[in-house]
C-alpha cells in the first residue's frame, strides 16, 4: 500500500484503520468501539477497553526479552574522576541497588527488561506506601537517571497520573505546575549535573512546595550524594531507605487495569505565563498512537536499540526516550550529558558501541555536532545507524544536507507538537518512504486530516501560498484529550480559529506542488513590516544560506515608522570572520544581500548582529522572545530554562555598541 492509499484509509475508515493498529499492545478488555465523537471536538478513543501502560511496556514482553537490555543509562556527567572525588556518588549508586559500569570518560549501567521490572515494582510499593493510588497525581522533577523512569511506569502502573516537570524550571514555575496537578507526592532527586557542575535540585522543590497553595503530602528523594548540603524537610521521604523495605519483602505490585479514555499523564506547555496548560494524555489512544509510530514511521524492530537524546522533561522524552521504545519491545538510551563532552564523538561513540539503529535529536543539536572536526564522526563505524529523525524545530536545508552527506542513514524530519504527542507531519519510512525533500518535514502522517488555510477567509490555500496549518477534528490517537481541569480552554486554545471546525497548530506553512509541506514559523512569531506580514522562519532559511552563518535567530523590533522591522542575530562557522568592524560590516551586506535575493527587500533585516552564541533552554530551544525583549530594552522575563546566562548578557553587549 503506498503513502495515498495508507492516508486515505486513515482519514475515510477511522474505526476499521485504528482497530487494526490496536492489535499492537495488550488489552486486559478488548474494546469494541474505537472512536465517540459524540461531543466535538473532545475525541474519545477505545472507550470501553482496559488496559495499563507498565504491562505494555515491560510485563508483556518478560517471555522473550527478560535478559535483553531495556534501559542504557549513560551518564558522561559522572566518571571515574568524580566518583574518586566525591564517594558519596558511589555510595548512593551502591545503596540504589544500581550496578555501574565505571570509565574515565562517563558511567554506564545496563539494565534488563527483568531488572527493570523488579526496579519498577519497588517504585511502585514505594509510592504505595505513600498512599498513592489510582488517578492520583505525582508529580516528577528529576535529571536524566534511571529512576525517573522506575517512577513514570510506577505510576502508570498503580493508573497514577505522572507530571514529569522538567528540572531546569525555577520554583516559581514548579509551584504553578504543583498547584495546577496537585499532587500527593513529589519526586526529586538531590542534584543534578550539567557541564562538569553540580545543578543542586532539593532546594528549589522545597521553595517551590513554600510557594505553592497545595502542598504534596511527601517529597520523595533519590539522593545521588551530589550535594553534600541538601536541605531536609519534614515531610522527605529517602527513596533508598523505603526500597530497601521493598526488596526485603521482593515486593509484587499487581497493574491497575485503567480505561483507555484515563488519563495517563499531564505535560505542561513550555513558554506558558499566567496558570499554566496541562496537556492531558489518555492511556489507550496515546499507547497505539506511538507502537503504530514504531512500524510506520520510525521503522524498527524489537530488540534493536533506540535513542532520543531529548529530557522526560518534554513530550519528545515521554513518547521517543520512554513509551514508544518500550512498548515496541526495543533497548532505549538514556542520556545525561552534553553532545560535546568528553569530547565531540561521544554521539557517534555510543552509536556504534551500542549498535543504535535509529537516532532521534533536534536541529540544534545537528547544528551543534556540524561545528565539530569531521574527524570525530569518521573515527566510529556507523554502520548501524539507518535513520537519523530530527523534530522540535523547522531542520533548515544545510544542516540536512551535512548530515546526508556525512551519514549513510535517512535523514527524517518530522513536526509535531507536545498537544500532538507524536508526529503530525512526516515520511513514512515504514509504509512508503518518499523522496525527502530537505526543509521539508515532509506530508501529513495518517489519522492526521491537514489542511493549510487562509487565515482571513478559512478557505485551503492554494500550493505555495502561506497559510495556517489546521488539523480537521477528532483528533487521531495520542493527541491530547482535554486541557487538565480545563474543557474550556481546551477549545479556546485549539479550535477558536475559523468557528471552532479545525484544530490550530497555531504555525504558518506552506504545501508545494508535489504535497511536501514547509513549516514557515510561529503565527505569533510574524512580523509585520509596513503591512506586509513575515514569518521569522523564512528570514532565518534565507540568512542561513549564507556560507559563514552557522545558527540565526531573528526577531522582531518595535520600529516607529514601519511597526516592526526584522533584526537578525548571527553565530557562525568560523569566528575570524567577526573580528574586525570591518570585517563585520562586509558580512553583514552580505547577509544583506541574501535575503533580498531570496526573499525581497521587504524582508531585508534593519540590523544583523554577531554573536558567539545564542541563548538557548537546557533543551536546545532559541530564546527568542528573550532575545526580542533585549532589544526592544524590555525585561527578558523568567530565565529560568537559560543554559548559559552568558549569551544573552553577550546579545545586550552587542547591542550597545
Amino acid at each position: 500500500m503506498n503513502y495515498a492509499e495508507f492516508h486515505q484509509r486513515s482519514i475515510e475508515d477511522k474505526a476499521a484503520f485504528w482497530g487494526e493498529q490496536a492489535q499492537l499492545i495488550d488489552w486486559h478488555k478488548a474494546p469494541e468501539q474505537v472512536l465517540d465523537f459524540n461531543n466535538p471536538p473532545f475525541a474519545r478513543w477505545f472507550v470501553d477497553g482496559e488496559l495499563n501502560l507498565s504491562h505494555n511496556c515491560i510485563d508483556r514482553h518478560l517471555a522473550e526479552r527478560a535478559e535483553q537490555n531495556a534501559i542504557v543509562w549513560l551518564s558522561t556527567e559522572i566518571n571515574r574522576a568524580l566518583l574518586a572525588e566525591k564517594p558519596a556518588v558511589q555510595a548512593a549508586f551502591d545503596d540504589l541497588g544500581a550496578r555501574i559500569i565505571v570509565e574515565d570518560g562517563c558511567v554506564k549501567r545496563h539494565i534488563s527488561y527483568r531488572e527493570f521490572h523488579q526496579e519498577v515494582n519497588y517504585f511502585a510499593d514505594v509510592l504505595q506506601r505513600l498512599g498513592v493510588d489510582r488517578g492520583d497525581r505525582v508529580v516528577i522533577y528529576m535529571p536524566m537517571i534511571a529512576e525517573a523512569l522506575f517512577a513514570m511506569l510506577a505510576c502508570a502502573r498503580l493508573g497514577a497520573i505522572h507530571s514529569v516537570v522538567f528540572g531546569g524550571f525555577a520554583a516559581h514555575n514548579l509551584a504553578m505546575r504543583i498547584d495546577d496537578a496537585q499532587p500527593k507526592v513529589l519526586i526529586t532527586a538531590d542534584a543534578g549535573m550539567r557541564g562538569g557542575k553540580v545543578v543542586p535540585y532539593k532546594h528549589l522543590v522545597d521553595s517551590a512546595v513554600e510557594q505553592a497553595e497545595f502542598k504534596p503530602e511527601h517529597v520523595l528523594v533519590v539522593n545521588r550524594g551530589l550535594d553534600a548540603a541538601m536541605p531536609q524537610q519534614a515531610w522527605d521521604a529517602d527513596y533508598a531507605t523505603m526500597r530497601h523495605n521493598s526488596v526485603d519483602r521482593q515486593a509484587s505490585v499487581p497493574c491497575a487495569w485503567m480505561k483507555s479514555t484515563d488519563p495517563s499523564y499531564i505535560l505542561y506547555t513550555s513558554g506558558t505565563t499566567g496558570k499554566p496548560k496541562g496537556v492531558q494524555r489518555d492511556i489507550g489512544g496515546y499507547a497505539v498512537a506511538l507502537a503504530a509510530s514504531m512500524n510506520h514511521i520510525y521503522d524498527c524492530r524489537p530488540g534493536e536499540v533506540f535513542w532520543s537524546t531529548s529530557d522526560i522533561g518534554w513530550v519528545v522524552g515521554h513518547s521517543y526516550i520512554v513509551y514508544a521504545p518500550l512498548l515496541h519491545g526495543m533497548t532505549t538510551i538514556v542520556y545525561e550529558g552534553l553532545p560535546t563532552n568528553p569530547d565531540p564523538g561521544i554521539w557517534w561513540r555510543t552509536i556504534a558501541e551500542y549498535r543504535v539503529t535509529a537516532l532521534f535529536s533536534s536541529p540544534t543539536g545537528a547544528r551543534i555536532l556540524k561545528k565539530q572536526d569531521p574527524a570525530w564522526m569518521d573515527k566510529y563505524d556507523l554502520s548501524s545507524l539507518q535513520y537519523f529523525f530530527l523534530a522540535g524545530e523547522p531542520l533548515d536545508e544545510p544542516t540536512a544536507s551535512w548530515l546526508a552527506d556525512n551519514l549513510d542513514a535517512a535523514i527524517v524530519d518530522n513536526y509535531w507538537q507536545t498537544e500532538t504527542g507524536w508526529p503530525l507531519l512526516s515520511y513514512l519510512p515504514g509504509v512508503d518512504l518518499k523522496p525527502l525533500r530537505y526543509g521539508s518535514p515532509g506530508m501529513p502522517v495518517y489519522g492526521y486530516d491537514v489542511t493549510i488555510r487562509n487565515e482571513a477567509t478559512g478557505e485551503p490555500c492554494q500550493p505555495n501560498e502561506k497559510g495556517l496549518l489546521t488539523v480537521q477534528p477528532p483528533l487521531p490517537p495520542g493527541c491530547l484529550a482535554t486541557v487538565w481541569g480545563d474543557d474550556k480552554r481546551f477549545i479556546s486554545s485549539y479550535f477558536s480559529e475559523f468557528d471552532g471546525s479545525y484544530y490550530s497548530t497555531s504555525d504558518w506553512a506552506v504545501q508545494d506542488e508535489d504535497g511536501y509541506y514547509f513549516i514557515l514559523g510561529r503565527t505569533d512569531d510574524v512580523i509585520n513590516v509596513a503591512g506586509h506580514r513575515l514569518g521569522t522562519r523564512e528570514i532565518e532559511e534565507a540568512i542561513c544560506g549564507h556560507p559563514l552563518v552557522a545558527e540565526v535567530a531573528v526577531v522582531g523590533k518595535a520600529d516607529e515608522l514601519k511597526g516592526q522591522v526584522p533584526i537578525a542575530f548571527c553565530t557562525l562557522k568560523d569566528n575570524s570572520a567577526m573580528d574586525s568592524a570591518d570585517k563585520r560590516a562586509a558580512l553583514e551586506k552580505e547577509v544583506f544581500a541574501e535575503v533580498v535575493k531570496q526573499l525581497g527587500a521587504v524582508a531585508r533585516p534593519a540590523e544583523v548582529y554577531f554573536t558567539l552564541t545564542l541563548p538557548k533552554t537546557r533543551s536546545g530551544k532559541l530564546l527568542r522572545r528573550s532575545i526580542q525583549a533585549v532589544a526592544e530594552g524590555r525585561d527578558p522575563g523568567d530565565l529560568s530554562t537559560l543554559d548559559d546566562p552568558n549569551a544573552l548578557a553577550g546579545i545586550q553587549e552587542i547591542m550597545r555598541g
